[in-house]
């Protein structure tokens, strides 16, 4: 073969290997039981919360709604089921709020979101979709417990 020809094979054969790194700091067992692929990351569904269409204008209602809605919150992250839960600021298409849940099909997303009053009421709707993050997320939770001063 000639010269050219077998550098060219040489580095084609070489560029895989080059085109990936190791983590160091990779801990099999650990990626493992948070259910991580080679990349740390798992499948979550997203649930985007929006204004549903119950337009009452009853108070009472609204607040018990609200009220049920946080408590299942609560009760989510307590079966491990809701990793990420807030508000969104005002915006053109009547988002309200995100839920990142810790499931991997729309069958038991839906299941949950049955427990959520402001839901069950149509005061608040939810679009679902896959999304890809971090196996880590639910990790964050133990720490994240330590920094609120104030409970919302």
């Amino acid at each position: 073969m000639k010269p050219i020809v077998l550098i060219t094979l040489f580095v084609l054969a070489a560029f895989p290997a080059l085109a990936q790194t190791t983590n160091s700091n990779y801990d099999a067992k650990l990626a493992e039981s948070l259910g991580a692929d080679e990349y740390g990351m798992k499948s979550y569904v997203l649930v985007i919360l929006k204004t549903g269409s119950n337009t009452t204008t009853d108070k009472a209602f609204i607040d018990s709604c609200f009220r049920g809605h946080m408590e299942n919150i609560g009760r989510l992250v307590e079966a491990g089921k809701l990793l990420v839960a807030g508000p969104l600021g005002k915006n053109k298409n009547a988002y309200r709020g995100i839920f990142i849940l810790n499931v991997t099909s729309f069958e038991e997303a839906k299941e949950l979101m049955k427990t959520d009053a402001a839901i069950n009421e149509n005061i608040l709707a939810a679009d679902l979709y896959n999304w890809f993050g971090s196996a880590a997320l639910p990790i964050y939770i133990e720490p994240s417990d330590k920094i609120w001063k104030v409970k919302p």
